[in-house]
């Protein structure tokens, strides 16, 4: 009787073992893959419907994008920082519009936190050529719209951001996370 009960416990124990060792084969599998192949830069892949949510987001609304210009989505670390900029054509956007919906603010008239939320985001020009100077956005006729800034104490770490250019017909987009 003793043999049998020590037996269905081995058994028991080897199916939990096994059962176990699958489990951490594609746990590592999984993140092997995430970090190396399947974690990738794409650059200029981005199609409206990719896009539709930084109109969305500030109020403007998807249904005046005409087409995406640039598009740059960084592979994703492991501790979750990224960089992601679309340059988005728009059919139309006023002034006056952009002046009386809640959100927008000018560029050359910020709050302190969104200013340093906007310097920080410039800090990744190396990575994403075509996206606007900071020296080129700080102009009374360009505003943004802060979806999220993410702070350690006050200083900016993170950000999502919509850049809008009345003048130009565009919107500029950047989320980075570091």
């Amino acid at each position: 009787m003793k043999e049998k009960i020590y037996n269905l416990g081995k058994k028991a124990l080897m199916i939990l073992g096994g059962i176990s060792l699958i489990g951490i084969i594609l746990i590592f599998g999984y993140l092997a893959y995430s970090t190396t192949i399947g974690n990738k830069t794409v650059e200029n892949k981005a199609t409206k419907s990719d896009v539709r949510f930084v109109l969305n987001w500030c109020g403007l609304g998807d249904d005046r994008i005409e087409k995406v210009t640039n598009s740059y989505e960084s592979g994703r670390s492991f501790t979750g920082d990224y960089l992601d900029a679309y340059g988005i054509d728009i059919s139309k956007v006023t002034h006056d519009e952009l002046k009386n919906k809640k959100g927008f603010y000018r560029l050359d008239n910020l709050p302190k936190v969104l200013n340093d939320a906007v310097e920080m985001a410039n800090g990744w020009q190396y990575q994403i050529s075509w996206f606007p100077k900071l020296k080129d956005l700080q102009k009374e006729d360009v505003y943004v719209y802060p979806w999220s800034i993410y702070c350690n104490g006050i200083d900016p770490s993170g950000a999502e951001l919509i850049f809008v250019i009345p003048n130009e017909n565009k919107v500029y987009y950047i989320g980075t996370k570091m």
